[in-house]
């Protein structure tokens, strides 16, 4: 009895399904791919990375304003050549003349020298000459000598008159006894307003074309004695001009 229970318990393990080994593996279905959920993946990100560079932009909305890349004399117009178009953070306090404005402001003149490097702005600009009440310019045209070199706008200088009707002048006060006369200024205080380059000057010539911009009432003096080549210009040092009256003599200081 013994021996056939342990015949028929090894039949029944015979008969008993086959188990894998320990290091093998049940195969497994193949991953479906998802391309569209791929695709969409992507997409948010691109749209995640615009807003951010949306919201970078617009933080503090910016306008497309009038920046100045030549010095702008009094009284000047501006022209192509003088402006650049530059970002700016939007200010309902500053008058920022906007990019699209350019045509318009062509048509205004400085009000004063406008630096390079400044934004453009409403202030800075007028109507007809841009210059102040009682003021004009005057075009002289300087031989070397005439004028001491580095001249830009923005200095202060005294104009004296030079050459044979100088000379004449000084000797008519010394016989008349009204030397102290001798030697006084055309203007005592005048501001340039426009060097020429001298790309753009009469070279040839040798000369210095000079705007300067004094009171009404010594311009046609002053203008004469340009038309005679007869002036000369000395710089001022910067806060040292001296005080000037609408007859272009000294006040007295």
């Amino acid at each position: 009895m013994k021996i056939q229970e342990r015949a028929g318990g090894g039949n029944n393990r015979a008969s008993a399904p086959a188990q894998p080994g320990a290091g093998e593996r049940l195969p497994t279905p193949p991953r479906e791919r998802k391309p569209a959920l791929a695709a969409l993946a992507v997409l948010l990100i691109l749209v995640g990375a615009l807003g951010a560079t949306v919201l970078v932009l617009r933080a503090g909305d910016r306008i497309s304003a009038i920046k100045i890349e030549k010095e702008i004399p009094v009284g000047a117009a501006v022209t192509d050549d003088a402006v650049t178009e530059v970002l700016v953070a939007a200010d309902e306090s500053v008058h920022y003349v906007e990019w699209s404005q350019l045509a318009s402001l062509k048509k205004l003149k400085a009000k004063y020298t406008i630096p390079k490097g400044a934004v453009a702005v409403g202030e800075m600009f007028a109507e007809g000459t841009g210059l102040p009440e009682g003021k004009v310019n005057v075009g002289l045209s300087l031989k070397e000598g005439q004028y001491p070199s580095g001249l830009k706008p923005g200095d202060t200088v005294t104009a004296y008159r030079v050459g044979d009707a100088a000379a004449k002048s000084r000797n008519d006060g010394a016989e008349t006894g009204s030397g102290s006369a001798a030697g006084a200024p055309l203007v005592e205080s005048a501001q340039i307003a426009l060097v020429r380059e001298a790309e753009e000057g009469s070279v040839s010539s040798g000369t210095l074309p000079v705007t300067v911009t004094v009171d009404k009432a010594v311009a046609g003096p002053l203008a004469q004695a340009a038309n005679a080549g007869e002036v000369a210009l000395v710089r001022l040092p910067a806060g040292g001009a001296a005080g000037g009256t609408s007859d272009g003599t000294s006040d007295g200081n």
